[in-house]
C-alpha cells in the first residue's frame, strides 16, 4: 500500500533497561496486526532481538524497526536498547522520528536511563508520550509514577488512558478521550471497546477534566472556552492535544499490561489520530560555508534522504536505513551520495518488520525504509537526486567512554581482525578503532565494557579469530625542568669519504603547552647554514623518544650554540646524528620528568550516590571543580583527573551506581608526575619496549 506524508507516524520506543521494551514491542505489533503471534524474549524469536548476540545474551543491542498499519496510517516504530552501552542506537532512532514513547515500569517510576534520554529529548525539543507498564503487578502504582514524572521533569502529564483496578484486580483500561473501556482480552484475543463500568465513572470524569485542561493549553480559543464552560468536545480535545503535543507542552500518559495485551488499542488510536506527522518536522542542512538551513519535510521538490543507520545481513547484504526528507525515493533509481561525491545505484526498497523485508516501489517524504547494497553509503550520509543538494547535519553520536587494546593471538590474523573492526565501526558510530603510533597498540573504544566485549565476541564467532585484550597504554610525555648543555661529535672513518659533525646545544623548559622551540645561535659560520636543517631534524627525531621511558618530549626549547664541520667529511646526515645524541645527553642533565595527560570529566549520577562518587574521584588523584543539581534527582559533577586513573572508570562507575551513572571525558592538559608513580610508569614502558622488540 502506498502512503502519503500525512499518513506517516514515526515513533521511537525507549526507556530504562528491563522495563520490558522488547516484549512491549512484540505485543504492540501483535495488537496492530503486523504479526500473528507475540513471542517471548526467552524463545529467541522476537521481532526486535533477532541477532545471534541478542538471542544468546537475552538483551537488546541494536535498534530494530517495524511498522504497523492502523486506521489507514503507517506507523514506523523503532525498538531501542535500554543499556547506556548502546545509547548510539537510541540517538539515531530519535533523529529519525517525530515523537518518542517512553516505557516506564509501574513498579519503579522514571529510572536513570529514562532521565538521561528525557534530557536528550529536551535538547531536541521532541514531543514524547509515556506508557506505564505492568499494571497487573501488585507493586505498580500509576498515580505515584505520574507524580514522579511531574516532579522529576516539571512537565504537564495528562492521562489518556487510566487503569481499572491494579495488581490481581486489574481489569483493563479506560480511554479517557473516547469514553470507552477496554477490558483485558481473553488469551489469544485482542482488545475491543465497551462501555465504562459504573464503578469507574468517577475516575473517568476526573481524568477527563485533566485531559481537557491539558488540551486547552494547546489553543487560546480552547483555553477561553474551557475556562468559561469547563468542558470540551472530543474534537476540541483532539485539536488541542495535537497542538500541545507538537509544541511539547504536554506529555500524554498511557497505562497497560504487556503480558495481558492490554492498553494497546487506545495507544495506537492516539498515535494515528494525534501524534505529529513528518510534515511537522524540520531537518537541518549545512552549506559549504558552515551556515545551516532549515529544510521542511515535504513531498514537494527533488528527492533528498538521510541514512539513519547501516547494518549487514547475511542474506540481504548491506542494509541502509533511510528517512526521506523531501520528494519521493524510488526503487531502481540513481542517486548522488553528497558526502562521498559519487553516484549510487539504488536497487530494491523495503519496509521491514525486524529482519522480515517487504519489497516496495517507493518511499514518500517522511517515511523510513531500507535500501540494500549501496556500497559507499555510510551512517549520516545524505542521498539526493540533485548533486547540488546540501548535506544534512550528521547524526550526533555520544563519545566512547571505555577503551581496550586488542591484538590477534596469532599474528597472521592481525590484518583480518583490523579489517573486521574497521567494518563494524563504519556501521556503529559509537565504536572507534585505530592504531595508536605513540603507544604502538591497536585500540578499540566504545560505550562500555559490554559494548566492546559483544563486538569482539561477534568477530570471534564469525571468523574464529582469538583476540587478546589489555588495558591501553597511556600516552605520557617527557620534558625537562632546567637548562642544560651538551656537545657531541660524530666521527666515522671508512674507505672514501668519512662522516664528521660536532654539535653543541642547550635545552630548557618552556611554559606548559608551548611544545617546542628551535633557535640557531651559531656565530662565525661554525656550522654552515646548509647543515642547520640537519641539526633540527636530529633534534626532532630525538624528541620522538625521550630518555626516561621513550615517550615524546614536549615543552622544551633547543638552542644550537656551536659546532664544527669538516670540508670533506661533513654532511646533513652527520649533523643529524650528532644533534640527536647531543640532545639526549643534554636532556639527561636537564632534570627530565614525566608528564601525564589530565582529563576533564563530567559525571551524572543520582543524588544518593554523590558522596561515593566524590570520594572515589579524590582517591583517583582527581580534583573536583564543581557540582550542580539538574533536577529529577540527578547531580552533575565536574572534575579533572589523570587519564591513567580513568581507564576503567566505566566499570567503576557502573559498580558504584548499580549501572545508573554516566560520564564524558575530554583532554585538558599535561601535568608532571614523579616518585613511585613515575617509577612504575617507566618500568612498565621499558618492559613493553623489551617485549615488543622481542616479538619483532
Amino acid at each position: 500500500m502506498d502512503f502519503t506524508t500525512s499518513q506517516i507516524r514515526n515513533i521511537t520506543l525507549a526507556g530504562h533497561g528491563q522495563t520490558g521494551k522488547t516484549a512491549f514491542f512484540e505485543h504492540l505489533l501483535y495488537a496492530g496486526g503486523s504479526i500473528s503471534k507475540p513471542e517471548s524474549t526467552e524463545s529467541g524469536k522476537t521481532v526486535s532481538d533477532n541477532s545471534p548476540e541478542e538471542i544468546e545474551r537475552k538483551i537488546s543491542i541494536y535498534a530494530s524497526l517495524a511498522h504497523i498499519t492502523w486506521k489507514n496510517i503507517n506507523i514506523n516504530v523503532w525498538d531501542t536498547p535500554g543499556s547506556s552501552d548502546f545509547a548510539g542506537e537510541v540517538i539515531a532512532a530519535f533523529r529519525s522520528t517525530e515523537s518518542a514513547l517512553m516505557l516506564i515500569d509501574g513498579r519503579s517510576g522514571a529510572q536513570i536511563e529514562t532521565i538521561k534520554l528525557w534530557r536528550d529529548l529536551d535538547r531536541r525539543n521532541k514531543p514524547r508520550m509515556i506508557f506505564i507498564n505492568r499494571c497487573e503487578e501488585d507493586r505498580t502504582d500509576t498515580a505515584a509514577v505520574l507524580k514522579d514524572i511531574r516532579e522529576k521533569f516539571k512537565v504537564e502529564v495528562c492521562p489518556v488512558t487510566i487503569p481499572m483496578g491494579k495488581g490481581a484486580s486489574y481489569k483493563g483500561v479506560i480511554d479517557v478521550m473516547q469514553g470507552k473501556a477496554y477490558l483485558v482480552p481473553a488469551a489469544g484475543q485482542k482488545e475491543s471497546a465497551s462501555d465504562i463500568p459504573d464503578a469507574y465513572m468517577a475516575d473517568y470524569e476526573d481524568a477527563r477534566a485533566v485531559l481537557a485542561g491539558a488540551a486547552a493549553e494547546g489553543d487560546e480559543e480552547l483555553l477561553v472556552k474551557f475556562i468559561d464552560d469547563g468542558v470540551l468536545t472530543n474534537e476540541e480535545i483532539e485539536r488541542g492535544l495535537k497542538i500541545a503535543l507538537l509544541n511539547n507542552r504536554v506529555v500524554p500518559a498511557f497505562v497497560g499490561s504487556t503480558l495481558q495485551d492490554s492498553g494497546f488499542a487506545p495507544l495506537l488510536d492516539f498515535i494515528a489520530d494525534i501524534a505529529p506527522d513528518p510534515a511537522q518536522a524540520i531537518e537541518t542542512a549545512v552549506g559549504p560555508d558552515g551556515k545551516t538551513a532549515a529544510i521542511k519535510v515535504s513531498p514537494d521538490g527533488s528527492m533528498s534522504a538521510l541514512i539513519i543507520k547501516t547494518s549487514s545481513d547475511q542474506f540481504s547484504g548491506r542494509l541502509s536505513y533511510i528517512k526521506v526528507i523531501t520528494g519521493t525515493f524510488n526503487a531502481d533509481s540513481e542517486v548522488f551520495n553528497i558526502g562521498e561525491n559519487r553516484k549510487e545505484k539504488v536497487g530494491k526498497l523495503y519496509r521491514c518488520t525486524g529482519k522480515k523485508l517487504e519489497e516496495i516501489k517507493s518511499l514518500c517524504a517522511g517515511d523510513i525504509g531500507i535500501a540494500v547494497k549501496l556500497p559507499s553509503a555510510r551512517t549520516s550520509d545524505t542521498l539526493a537526486s540533485d548533486a547540488a543538494c546540501l548535506p544534512f547535519v550528521r547524526l550526533r553520536h555520544p563519545e566512547p567512554v571505555y577503551s581496550m587494546a586488542v591484538s590477534a593471538k596469532e599474528k597472521r590474523d592481525e590484518d583480518k581482525m583490523s579489517e573486521m573492526l574497521a567494518r563494524i565501526a563504519e556501521d556503529d558510530r559509537t565504536l572507534f578503532y585505530k592504531y595508536n603510533p605513540e603507544t604502538k597498540q591497536n585500540v578499540v573504544s566504545g560505550m562500555g565494557e559490554l559494548h566492546i566485549n559483544i563486538t569482539l565476541d561477534k568477530i570471534k564467532s564469525q571468523t574464529k579469530i582469538n583476540i587478546e585484550t589489555a588495558v591501553p597504554r597511556v600516552a605520557y610525555r617527557e620534558t625537562v625542568q632546567r637548562k642544560a648543555q651538551a656537545e657531541y661529535t660524530h666521527k666515522k672513518q671508512s674507505g672514501g669519504h668519512g662522516q664528521y659533525a660536532r654539535v653543541v646545544l642547550s635545552v630548557e623548559a618552556l611554559p606548559r603547552g608551548e611544545t617546542y622551540k628551535f633557535t640557531n645561535a651559531v656565530f662565525g659560520g661554525a656550522i654552515s647554514k646548509g647543515y642547520i636543517p640537519g641539526v633540527e631534524k636530529g633534534v626532532k627525531e630525538a624528541m620522538e623518544n625521550g630518555v626516561l621511558a621513550g615517550y615524546p618530549v614536549v615543552d622544551t626549547g633547543v638552542t644550537v650554540l656551536d659546532g664544527k664541520e669538516h670540508p670533506v667529511d661533513s654532511s646533513e646526515m652527520a649533523f643529524k646524528i650528532a644533534a640527536r645524541n647531543a640532545f639526549r645527553d643534554a636532556m639527561r642533565s636537564a632534570g627530565p620528568i614525566l608528564l601525564e595527560p589530565i582529563m576533564n570529566i563530567t559525571v551524572w549520577v543520582e543524588s544518593k550516590y554523590l558522596g561515593d562518587i566524590m570520594s572515589d574521584m579524590s582517591s583517583k588523584r582527581g580534583r573536583i571543580l564543581g557540582q550542580s543539581p539538574l533536577g529529577g534527582g540527578i547531580e552533575e559533577i565536574r572534575a579533572q583527573a589523570p587519564q591513567a586513573e580513568l581507564l576503567k572508570y566505566a566499570i567503576d562507575l557502573r559498580s558504584m551506581t548499580s549501572g545508573t551513572g554516566s560520564f564524558e571525558t575530554s583532554f585538558d592538559h599535561y601535568d608532571p608526575i614523579s616518585g613511585k608513580i613515575a617509577d612504575e610508569v617507566i618500568a612498565a614502558a621499558k618492559e613493553f619496549i623489551t617485549v615488543a622488540s622481542g616479538e619483532d
